[in-house]
């Protein structure tokens, strides 16, 4: 396993095992766009259909993968790392 995963692997631990009380509240903002870097890094390019008008949450979370569309995993796993360890050192 490369350094990278392995990085990746414990950022996305550490964000599945945060405590829902923390200090940190995360905007639907910021989640989108964890979402979308974890479905980037894990899935690669968005597919398959848009969903429709009325599913509000899901046409949310493909419109933000798809954002990332062309971003190579390893830039996505980056990118999430960075963003966990940006809200590590603010919100310890």
């Amino acid at each position: 396993m490369s350094d990278l995963k392995a990085a990746f692997d414990a950022a996305v631990d550490s964000v599945q095992n945060a405590p829902a009380d923390g200090s940190f509240k995360p905007s639907n903002d910021f989640k989108l766009t964890m979402y979308a870097l974890f479905k980037q890094a894990t899935d690669g390019d968005v597919s398959g259909k848009k969903p429709g008008m009325l599913d509000v949450v899901g046409r949310a979370k493909y419109s933000a993968w798809e954002k990332l569309k062309g971003t190579s995993a390893d830039d996505a796993m980056q990118q999430y790392i960075d963003a966990v360890e940006k809200v590590a050192a603010e919100h310890g």
